[in-house]
């Protein structure tokens, strides 16, 4: 596996335009908190039966999901990455466990991702470039973190 600061000037190379990387800087995240959203509207009656732990904020398959993907690749990239990572991955169960009582979480979720994803690529028809992730899917997973790096350090 490539060393988060290879992967982090490799996806930079297509992010250099200031208004594609605004418009990254919020649709990322959007994306990211949408698909959290679809895998937690996935029925989750086997876990609750399973584990029987009587909490949905970790009884759903986006908490499954999320260790495994910050187990798998961000841990392997540091520690400090996986732990923001896993920290905005919290936040984003949360904040869905806040819409899915509140309203249907699966069209809010489905309407995030198209809006996001349509932001994302005229981003990238201003910036003149393909997106990162048709070259590696595991760019998919960088974007977030890329993300969270550059407006910490702002």
């Amino acid at each position: 596996m490539r060393k988060a600061e290879e992967l982090f000037k490799e996806y930079s190379e297509s992010h250099q335009n200031e208004q594609n990387q605004l418009i990254h800087y919020i649709c990322v995240p959007v994306i990211f908190f949408s698909i959290i959203g679809l895998i937690m509207s996935i029925p989750n009656g086997i876990l609750k039966d399973t584990f029987k732990l009587y909490n949905p904020l970790i009884e759903n398959w986006a908490f499954i999901v999320g260790i495994l993907i910050s187990v798998l690749f961000y841990l392997r990239l540091s520690f400090w990455y996986f732990l923001k990572m896993f920290a905005f991955i919290l936040l984003c169960i949360a904040g869905n466990n806040w819409i899915s009582n509140n309203t249907n979480l699966l069209n809010v979720s489905i309407t995030l991702f198209v809006v996001a994803w349509i932001g994302q690529f005229y981003g990238h028809k201003i910036e003149g470039k393909k997106p990162s992730f048709l070259k590696d899917l595991q760019f998919l997973l960088v974007g977030p973190l890329w993300v969270i790096e550059k407006l910490s350090k702002k």
